[in-house]
C-alpha cells in the first residue's frame, strides 16, 4: 500500500504533504487517518503512521508530533519521544539528523520549513489563531537558536482551507486585520452580512514575507476536495460526525 503524498520544490530535504489516500482506517476515519487524539481504531492509526514513516525513509520512532493547542509555542527536538506523547505546542525544529517532524491538519495550514545549508528544519500547525498568534515567525526564530540564518530559510504552506471555502465572521477580521500591515486585503465580503471570505494560505505566505522568509503555497483546498483531503469545514457544514486528519512531515537531512 502507498501513501500519497505532495511535495514543493522550495524544500530540498525529504518530505511530503500526505492526503488522506493510502491508508488502512476506514469510516469516516476512511484512508491515511494519521490523528491519534480522535475516535478512530489506534492500531490503525499506527499502522498509517508506520506508512507515512517508510514513505520519508525512517523507522516509525523517529516520526514526532506534539500535542497542538492552536498557539505559537515551538519546541526543539534532540531525541524522538514515544507517538502520542508530544508536549503542548504548535511547531517543532530540529538539528538531529533522521527525524521526521510531523504536523496533523484537517483544514488549519501546515507548514514545513528549512535552511538548506544547515539542514535545520522546523515543522508548524498554523490556524487562524496560530498564524496571528506568531507561531509562523516563532518556528523560524527557534531554528535560528539552533543555527540556522533567516536568509536561507524557505518554507512551503502545504494543502488547507483555501478562500472560496472559509467563510468568516467579523470577529475574526477584527482579530486578524490587525496584526499585519495590509491585512484586510485577505478578507473579501462573504455572500452574508457581517461575513467574509478569509486567505488563511495567502496571510501565511504573507507574515512569512514580512519575516524574511521566501514561502508559498501548494495550491490545494482541503474543504473542496473530498476525495483528498480531510476537512473540519466541511464535515460541520455537513452536520457529519467524527473525521480524520492528514499530516505533513519534514525529515532533518541525515
Amino acid at each position: 500500500m502507498t501513501a500519497e503524498y505532495l511535495t514543493s520544490a522550495l524544500l530540498a530535504a525529504r518530505h511530503g504533504f500526505f492526503t488522506r489516500r493510502g491508508g488502512v482506517s476506514t469510516g469516516p476515519y476512511a484512508g491515511l487517518n494519521c490523528s491519534l487524539s480522535g475516535g478512530d481504531d489506534p492500531a490503525r492509526v499506527m499502522q498509517n503512521r508506520t506508512l507515512v514513516a517508510g514513505a520519508m525513509g525512517v523507522k516509525l520512532a523517529a516520526l514526532v508530533g506534539v500535542t497542538q493547542v492552536h498557539g505559537a509555542d515551538v519546541v526543539c527536538v534532540t531525541t524522538p519521544w514515544p507517538q502520542g506523547s508530544g508536549p503542548r505546542a504548535d511547531a517543532m525544529v530540529s538539528a538531529t539528523p533522521g527525524v521526521a517532524l510531523g504536523i496533523i491538519t484537517a483544514d488549519c495550514a501546515p507548514a514545513l520549513f528549512l535552511d538548506p545549508v544547515s539542514g535545520i528544519a522546523g515543522a508548524a500547525h498554523a490556524g487562524w489563531r496560530g498564524a496571528a498568534g506568531g507561531v509562523l515567525e516563532a518556528t523560524v526564530l527557534a531554528m535560528e537558536r539552533l543555527g540556522a540564518v533567516r536568509a536561507r530559510v524557505v518554507a512551503a504552506i502545504g494543502p488547507c482551507i483555501a478562500q472560496p471555502s472559509y467563510e468568516v465572521g467579523d470577529d475574526l477580521r477584527d482579530s486578524v486585520v490587525p496584526t499585519l500591515p495590509d491585512a484586510a486585503r485577505f478578507f473579501v465580503p462573504g455572500l452574508r452580512p457581517g461575513h467574509w471570505q478569509f486567505d488563511l494560505p495567502g496571510y501565511c505566505v504573507a507574515r512569512l514575507a514580512v519575516a524574511g522568509v521566501r514561502a508559498a503555497w501548494l495550491g490545494a483546498d482541503t474543504c473542496a476536495d473530498a476525495a483528498r483531503f480531510f476537512s473540519h469545514r466541511r464535515r460541520t457544514l455537513a452536520s457529519a460526525g467524527p473525521i480524520g486528519h492528514q499530516i505533513s512531515v519534514i525529515t532533518v537531512p541525515v
